[in-house]
């Protein structure tokens, strides 16, 4: 089935129903639908032919689901681009992707223009507004198509999305991403993270939607739920109270660092945040304090997402009933995990030549399902890395308990050795947040003379707290073992993150290591 089909079942049901709103504007599903079929029209009379990929570089607009239904229709591949991203970045994407087409908003006109020469396979230029030249003003295209459209045909295995990953470790790749994937993500999401979701459910999207919070707006649109877009360029946490408010949000996906923002904000006793049933995280772990803080303050609405743009949002979770900040020694331990396999995934630990590890030894975590990507764009030798024997090979270590709640340690490249010892900074992080005056930290490993690594804790202060080495220091050893107590600590105003909020700690590194033969 053409994942485009559940658009076209929710127009038919509830085509009166309110499908986007965004600031002023509101989209019905009919009127959604009928968009959507035009598009697909245009591009077609574009010359593209199934199998061609189109980018997709917007501010979130309910053009981006425009754009991404459009390709689906039409059997193409979208190629949602992180609107953050520096015009090289995207020149890259674009080019990699073998894009023959991109569709922005008039934001990124010049940008694209000023890297031209640097995407020649991109054909068609087609934006949202600001139109000369070689751009192609989007509506105008709109106004000449038919809306109406017979879906494109497509196997199972058909490319959907090409989901480009942060490139946080190196040059980005794109993840094939299936009809049968999407799919399967969106039934799974039923299934786990919203059961009783109905269209009357209304979804607000802050967080960009080139990455999670559009894939999370798939099962939405599926049936026939409202989305809101945020009304703002960048994630403003009072606008995000009022927007709750104002429309009875049910459902939203955010980055840890979001909650965090919402958590802090003086503003949040202001407003009624009821409707919130299922606030969804993932991208990067959550320190126990800072999830503890938030359930306390949100009250029992977070789920925790655990999966990777090559198993799109989809290998573990962690439910609304085992976030609880006051529970018992074995509950609380539990909400440091990754939680549970979701419902038809599988997920193992392995060692390092594959073999199933038991309980509570700790290896790289695997999975398998029809989650799992169809492999890097172009990039055989990745793929042939992470998938082996059937098995997604993720990168992150950890381990899973009798009950198969999963604990994530680090990302393997993450971990310290020193002096023959292996260490997992989530651990030391734990710690280190506990301290009241802490803010944000990351370990990380940097090189010494006698033991190979030493630990150095890179830590943001509390406005208006203070600590000191020796402090933090101590705080640690009266925690946990001596030998993982940082040896050093160095203070910053901020932690630099990725356009995902992501913390980088490739970046930490690299002042430490770039004379060093270690690879990073």
């Amino acid at each position: 089935m053409n994942l485009s089909m559940l658009l076209t079942k929710t127009a038919r049901m509830f085509p009166e129903k309110a499908a986007f709103i965004h600031k002023d504007r509101k989209l019905t599903y009919a009127q959604f639908s009928a968009r959507v079929n035009r598009l697909a029209n245009v591009l077609k009379q574009l010359g593209l032919e199934k199998g061609d990929n189109v980018a997709i570089l917007q501010y979130n607009y309910p053009e981006t689901y425009e754009a991404m239904f459009a390709c689906f229709k039409n059997g193409l591949g979208a190629v949602p681009i992180n609107f953050r991203l520096h015009p090289k970045e995207v020149a890259f994407i674009v080019d990699h992707s073998e894009s023959r087409a991109v569709i922005l908003s008039s934001e990124f006109n010049d940008a694209i223009i000023s890297v031209r020469d640097r995407i020649p396979n991109a054909n068609h230029l087609i934006t949202l507004d600001g139109a000369k030249g070689e751009l192609l003003d989007y509506e105008s295209l709109l106004d000449k198509a038919s809306d109406e459209f017979v879906d494109v045909d497509v196997s199972p295995d058909d490319l959907a999305w090409l989901f480009y990953t942060s490139g946080t470790t190196g040059m980005p790749k794109g993840a094939m991403l299936t009809h049968r994937n999407l799919l399967a993500m969106t039934m799974n999401f039923y299934a786990d993270i919203a059961p009783g979701f109905t269209p009357d459910d209304v979804v607000l999207h802050a967080a960009p939607l080139s990455h999670g919070s559009g894939l999370y707006g798939i099962p939405n649109i599926g049936k026939g739920a409202t989305s809101v877009i945020l009304a703002s360029k960048s994630f403003e946490p009072e606008l995000v109270f009022q927007t709750i408010q104002q429309y009875r949000v049910t459902n939203m996906f955010a980055a840890p660092t979001m909650i965090k923002m919402l958590v802090d904000h003086e503003a949040l006793p202001k407003y009624d945040l009821s409707s919130l049933r299922s606030l969804n995280y993932g991208g990067a772990p959550m320190l126990v304090e800072d999830l503890k803080k938030a359930i306390e303050k949100l009250g029992p609405c977070l789920v925790q997402l655990f999966g990777q743009g090559e198993s799109p949002m989809t290998i573990t979770y962690l439910p609304q009933w085992a976030h609880k900040a006051n529970g018992s020694p074995e509950e609380m331990k539990r909400l440091g995990s990754a939680g549970f396999a979701r419902t038809d995934v599988e997920v193992k630990i392995f060692d390092e030549g594959d073999n199933e590890l038991p309980c509570h030894q700790i290896g790289e975590i695997v999975t398998r399902s029809d989650l799992v990507m169809k492999g890097y764009w172009r990039n055989p030798d990745a793929t042939n890395s992470t998938l082996r024997k059937g098995w997604l090979h993720t990168g992150d270590v950890g381990y899973l308990d009798e009950s198969g709640c999963l604990f994530i340690m680090d990302r393997s490249k993450d971990m310290i050795i020193s002096g023959g010892e292996n260490i997992y900074p989530r651990e030391i992080e734990e710690v280190l947040v506990g301290h009241p005056s802490v803010r944000e930290v990351s370990v990380i490993g940097v090189p010494d003379p006698k033991w190979g690594e030493a630990i150095k804790a890179v830590v943001s202060l509390v406005p208006g707290k203070s600590a000191t080495e020796k402090e933090l220091i101590d705080f640690c050893r009266d925690n946990i073992a001596g030998y993982k107590k940082p040896k050093s600590v160095e203070f910053v105003d901020d932690l630099p993150k990725s356009n995902y909020g992501k913390i980088l700690k490739r970046e930490l590194r690299d002042r430490y290591w770039k004379n060093q033969t270690r690879k990073l």
